[in-house]
């Protein structure tokens, strides 16, 4: 592989990485410390990510337990977490944060399936964009007398099979998700 299709590769492993991070971020029925990843908290003067401020740990399937580094940001934390659009209603016992993680209702099961098909949908979109981006430079190429005309089909068909991988992995990490998302 040639270093133009490891950069393509690259860039489409990037793409992947960054969908499956976002797709952690979407709320199942069961408690994920990655829920809270997006939570940003009023500390010290500045917006500072909730993870960078404290311990979160799921000690049961439907319960979250936010340990502050600092004690004095548990009211700044606790305010953080009841003004997300998460839905999760905070428990402060003076020292942690506990979040019961409430069982999510049909119709709410089906909003966020249509939240991760257009989080993937967003994923595939940036595959074909790296994929036609690839095949420019690939035409320019040929065109420039770089590539013959049989090294510049080898090439595109390799930029396809990685689309086709690439996009089947979102694919996967969709349906995943769904069943998450759908589990009872």
């Amino acid at each position: 592989m040639d270093s133009g299709l490891k950069e393509v590769s690259a860039h489409m492993d990037k793409s992947v990485e960054a969908i499956r991070n976002e797709l952690a971020t979407v709320r199942t029925g069961k408690a994920a410390p990655a829920l809270l990843d997006l939570i940003k908290v009023d500390a010290y003067g500045s917006q500072m990510p909730l993870n960078q401020m404290a311990t979160i740990a799921a000690p049961e399937p439907r319960m979250l337990v936010v340990q502050p580094y600092d004690p004095s940001q548990l009211n700044a934390i606790e305010k953080a977490i009841m003004s997300s659009d998460l839905g999760l209603v905070p428990n402060n016992d003076g020292k942690i944060i506990r979040l019961p993680i409430p069982p999510l209702t049909e119709e709410r099961r089906k909003e966020l399936v249509r939240l991760t098909h257009k989080i993937a949908e967003e994923g595939r979109i940036a595959i074909r964009n790296i994929r036609h981006d690839a095949n420019k430079r690939i035409h320019q190429a040929q065109k420039d007398g770089d590539v013959s005309e049989d090294e510049m089909h080898r090439q595109l068909k390799e930029v396809q099979d990685l689309t086709d991988k690439h996009i089947a992995t979102i694919d996967q990490m969709l349906e995943r998700k769904e069943q998450e998302v759908m589990e009872v």
